[in-house]
């Protein structure tokens, strides 16, 4: 073999798709290289930390088109990231270890020293955390608004806001934010708009449509949709996502064997959504009159500019759901316990029902004054539906909550 020339690895265009290939196809097809994997229907996983160098390569010239180290780029990894570009509408996509990998390297790499970042309270407790105690660290200004306030954009950003983070709908009321109207508002002052649209997934809103600069997903969830991995992604602009974290300078990547988890499970997204928003609407309706419930939170429900909103920017309402119930504290315990097929747990999104107590999950290191603020009473659980039979959901969670308030014990 001395003396022969040997092929550097390059890039190759992903399998073009015709113009007319709608969504569901787009998941199940987009992001291949069958010519570069021996033809296999099913991309494999570079389960590798290091590429050989290419053989021209110097100091002077670089690597070019070759993958050097995973930590940087991997084709399992891009072809993943691929599918969720085209999911989200965008012109670049990067894969993050996790949601909170992906926030973070969005502020961390956009941000800096006397910057301001403008953000409704409502926020996941991850987000909250690194908003109020990792960030001012920083020389980081952060500016939380109560509802009243996010409800008026064009009254909070200033010429010193660099950053809004916004989520909608919210974790855990789902309350929804008007996107388009934010958008406005930032971009008025030169600013940025980042969106966290986990609750929604991509299948029931798309931020960058709405004039989101970045969209971030927790892949942990819906894209996820399995409870086998923990992941994050984020879109946008090739301007704007090629200055967060280049290179992975902040070393939060996603392992190619997540990203080959993500991608497979991408392909199902479409059905298992919208069997999730059937699920979703089945159970609200079945227990709007259930006595045991103070209260039913849903994206747009019970609010004429609340479903105003959700309408326009939200093609569905998603599988999350909310309930208040009318013992409080007191019946939390005694509803859990009784579930017969949701299980307890801390997650979301995924193909089994799973309920949550966000004041000892997602929103634990909140005092008793800011779970008041944000809506979280004492008798609040989170409902993530999955895609079980609609009736078997509604029954359980019925008979669950008819003996949280002295009820029967649900059979067996």
């Amino acid at each position: 073999m001395t003396g022969e020339a040997v092929p550097e690895p390059s890039r190759r265009p992903f399998r073009p798709l015709p113009s007319w290939a709608h969504r569901a196809t787009r998941l199940v097809h987009g992001g291949h290289y069958p010519e570069l994997n021996a033809g296999s229907v099913v991309p494999p996983i570079y389960q590798t930390s290091t590429f050989r160098y290419p053989s021209a390569y110097s100091e002077s010239t670089g690597h070019g088109d070759s993958y050097i180290y995973t930590r940087e780029e991997n084709p399992t990894i891009e072809e993943a990231a691929e599918v969720v570009r085209e999911l989200e509408g965008a012109e670049a996509a990067r894969l993050f270890a996790s949601g909170m990998g992906a926030i973070s390297a969005t502020a961390l790499s956009l941000l800096s020293a006397g910057d301001e970042v403008v953000a409704p309270h409502g926020l996941y407790g991850g987000t909250l955390a690194l908003l109020r105690e990792v960030l001012p660290r920083f020389g980081v200004r952060v500016r939380l608004l109560n509802d009243l306030e996010a409800a008026e954009p064009e009254q909070v950003v200033t010429p010193a806001t660099r950053l809004a983070i916004l989520e909608t709908p919210t974790n855990p009321v789902l309350r929804v934010h008007d996107l388009r109207r934010w958008a406005e508002a930032v971009h008025r002052h030169r600013g940025l708009l980042v969106v966290d649209n986990t609750f929604a997934s991509p299948f029931n809103q798309r931020p960058l449509e709405h004039g989101a600069d970045v969209v971030v997903e927790s892949a942990t969830k819906y894209l996820g949709g399995h409870a086998d991995l923990i992941g994050g992604t984020l879109a946008g602009p090739k301007s704007i996502v090629g200055r967060i974290d280049p290179r992975h300078h902040l070393g939060a990547p996603i392992d190619p064997l997540v990203a080959f988890l993500l991608q497979r499970s991408l392909k199902t997204l479409e059905l298992r959504v919208r069997r999730q928003n059937e699920n979703a609407a089945a159970v609200l309706a079945g227990l709007e009159r259930e006595p045991g419930v103070a209260g039913l939170r849903y994206p747009g429900r019970g609010d004429p500019a609340q479903e105003a909103i959700a309408a326009r920017q939200m093609s569905g309402r998603g599988g999350m759901l909310a309930i208040s119930l009318r013992g409080g504290h007191a019946a939390v315990p005694k509803f859990l316990s009784a579930l017969r097929i949701a299980q307890v747990a801390a997650s979301l999104g995924g193909v089994e029902t799973l309920v949550s107590v966000p004041r000892e999950t997602s929103h634990r290191g909140l005092s008793e004054a800011e779970l008041a603020a944000r809506g979280i009473d004492d008798g609040l659980v989170r409902v993530s539906l999955g895609i079980e039979d609609p009736d078997d959901l509604t029954r359980d969670l019925r008979e669950a909550i008819a003996f949280s308030v002295g009820g029967p014990s649900p059979p067996l």
